[in-house]
């Protein structure tokens, strides 16, 4: 894979004021990317995968702080996605980082099982990868190159802390059971997830249901609220992870994939300590194995 990514690829790791936290932004678009691509599923063969090409905003205060590149398959029992982001305008006189990740699995009785995950992160000072292989909801190989630097209040991870797990970009990935995509079965989930470094659950609870209609999607939307838990693998004593476990402005907006039967973020909006960040999708493009192209409205 060809791509680079900044450290911890998920957006709910978002916190502080620092280099660190704009370079996650560009990361923060990546991961979205992955879960906004379903954008253009409008109607598709319950048999057919699609091929998606979708772009993506990432604002902070409302000023633009970068933008995303998505490319993806899914199906209603694979997935494979794959992704980048960049900062730009403001948040590029600050710091240069890009990112891309890759992600791939299986769909089974409405679980996710992720199967390969790999990302790369470069910036001015250093490049990091992250290489993950799991069977069945359970890791069984990790490369970090460098290896995380080692801290006395960094919580250890256990082998118990990589079973029944998936990845962040398969986090994205959600089925939904029943004839209805959109309602309180969008949200009401806890994604338990590993990402080479840390192992920290994402919470969902239905909090309502919208119309949207934008450029890249009009339809129905499940509004959810969103917590964040850290289990292990980050450092106790960090301010950041604090924040985030109390953090209760995390709002995620699900989308239908009506083919594949899931559903996805359309948007993800979150405070962070330096300000209000969103991130939406803005360009979606969609074609079908079976020939022809469909539009991300409905």
């Amino acid at each position: 894979m060809n791509s680079q990514i900044t450290r911890r690829p998920m957006i709910w790791s978002l916190t502080g004021a620092s280099t660190k936290s704009l370079q996650r932004m560009a990361l923060a678009g990546a991961v979205a990317s992955g879960a906004l691509a379903s954008a253009g599923f409008a109607a598709s063969s319950a048999a057919a995968a699609d091929s998606l090409k979708v772009g993506y905003s990432i604002r902070l205060l409302g000023l633009s702080m970068g933008s995303a590149g998505l490319n993806a398959t899914l199906s209603p029992s694979s997935y494979d996605i794959e992704m980048s982001a960049q900062l730009s305008g403001i948040a590029s006189v600050v710091s240069k980082a890009q990112g891309g990740a890759r992600s791939s699995g299986s769909i089974e009785q409405g679980r996710v099982l992720s199967r390969a995950y790999a990302t790369a992160s470069s910036n001015s000072k250093e490049t990091r990868t992250v290489r993950m292989a799991l069977n069945s909801g359970a890791v069984r190989s990790v490369e970090v190159t460098p290896a995380l630097e080692p801290h006395p209040d960094r919580v250890p991870v256990t082998d118990a802390h990589k079973r029944g797990v998936i990845d962040p970009l398969s986090a994205l990935v959600m089925p939904v059971a029943g004839r209805e995509l959109i309602g309180p079965a969008s949200c009401d989930r806890t994604i338990p997830i590993f990402d080479g470094y840390a192992r920290f659950d994402v919470t969902l609870s239905y909090a309502g249901t919208q119309q949207v209609r934008s450029p890249a999607y009009s339809g129905p939307v499940a509004v959810c609220k969103a917590r964040y838990k850290a289990i292990s693998g980050h450092r106790a004593n960090r301010k950041q992870t604090n924040y985030m476990e109390n953090n209760r402005q995390i709002e995620v907006w699900l989308m239908p994939v009506e083919g594949a039967r899931l559903v996805t973020p359309y948007k993800i909006a979150m405070a962070t300590q330096i300000g209000q960040l969103v991130i939406e999708a803005t360009k979606v493009s969609v074609a079908s194995t079976g020939g022809g192209s469909q539009s991300a409205s409905r």
